[in-house]
């Protein structure tokens, strides 16, 4: 028999031949590079009245923005902070027996402790109602007797701004508690009732009577615009005793609604000392780049203007 295994073709190894060469393989072309592009020139520092314009503009905004800060979130902060240093002051002269009792009191330190439980109101009454003495807290006017004395007790408290400690005022209702604190001890007098701008005083029959002011306003911003003066009486059957030398004529920057003029030397101040960062920033500019100079003239830039902001707002109402 056949082997069926002849039939098949058996496959040879190929055989080179003599004298030729397999084509070479090509070598992969390289990526193409990109040509390395020119540096780009320093850009020019700015220079002359353009330099100085960009500059206060600068500045313009910066103040612009912080006075905006100041009116809607840092006055809070502000507010809070003092209240905290008075309440500690105060604190330790009730300890201490050296709590002021009038009539001669330093305008700015404590001289008494407000509680209104029906808004939710707790604050250190300055002495005087300045507008710069309002920044604090609710403030005393110096020509009436203490909280709780004898006689009618006048405080004065911003409805909006710096913690707005008496922006709610107008919502009490006859009965509500007023609780104050004093060298002389504590006082509760009942509220009598709210009145506005040209609304008839009562007559008040009770030994002591103490009235709280603050401002009132109608529309959307209305809290920042008040067109209005709120008051709230409030009396006590009995009253403390009314040391001598109250009275006298109140000066126009502590009535209602008024401001502190006083704060112009200041400002001007201030501002001149804006204007002169301004031209130092312009200086450094010729030979240093804008961010190094922003970074070391950024936070003499914020103080300032926070400084000039809150100068500022002893220009605007008491109340505000």
């Amino acid at each position: 028999m056949t082997d069926p295994r002849s039939d098949q073709t058996s496959v040879q190894p190929a055989v080179p031949v003599p004298g030729y060469a397999p084509p070479p393989v090509p070598a992969p072309m390289p990526p193409p590079q990109r040509a390395p592009r020119a540096p780009r020139p320093p850009r020019p520092a700015p220079q002359g009245a353009g330099a100085v314009l960009g500059t206060a503009g600068t500045m313009v905004m910066l103040v612009s923005l912080w006075a905006v800060l100041q009116l809607l979130l840092l006055g809070g902060l502000s507010h809070d902070r003092q209240q905290t240093l008075l309440y500690d002051q105060f604190r330790v002269q009730l300890a201490e027996t050296t709590a002021p009792l009038g009539p001669t009191v330093e305008v700015g330190d404590p001289v008494a402790i407000v509680t209104i439980p029906a808004i939710g109101v707790e604050e250190v009454v300055v002495e005087g109602t300045a507008s710069g003495d309002t920044l604090a807290g609710p403030g005393h006017q110096r020509a009436t007797p203490l909280p709780g004395q004898r006689g009618t007790s006048v405080l004065m408290g911003r409805a909006a701004t710096y913690g707005g400690p008496f922006g709610d005022i107008g919502d009490l209702r006859p009965g509500d508690d007023i609780e104050v604190l004093t060298a002389q001890g504590r006082k509760t007098l009942d509220v009598l009732g709210v009145r506005r701008e040209g609304d008839p005083i009562p007559v008040f029959t009770d030994p002591a009577v103490l009235t709280l002011v603050s401002a009132e306003g109608h529309g959307l911003l209305s809290a920042l615009t008040p067109d209005t003066t709120v008051y709230v009486d409030a009396v006590a059957a009995e009253a403390f005793a009314t040391p001598s030398g109250y009275g006298g004529k109140v000066p126009a920057s502590e009535k209602p609604m008024k401001s502190d003029d006083t704060a112009l030397p200041l400002l001007a101040l201030w501002l001149a000392l804006l204007v002169g960062l301004s031209v130092a920033i312009v200086l450094a500019r010729q030979r240093w780049t804008a961010t190094l100079v922003w970074i070391v003239a950024g936070p003499v830039a914020i103080t300032l203007a926070w400084q000039t902001t809150d100068t500022a707002m002893r220009l605007l109402p008491n109340l505000l």
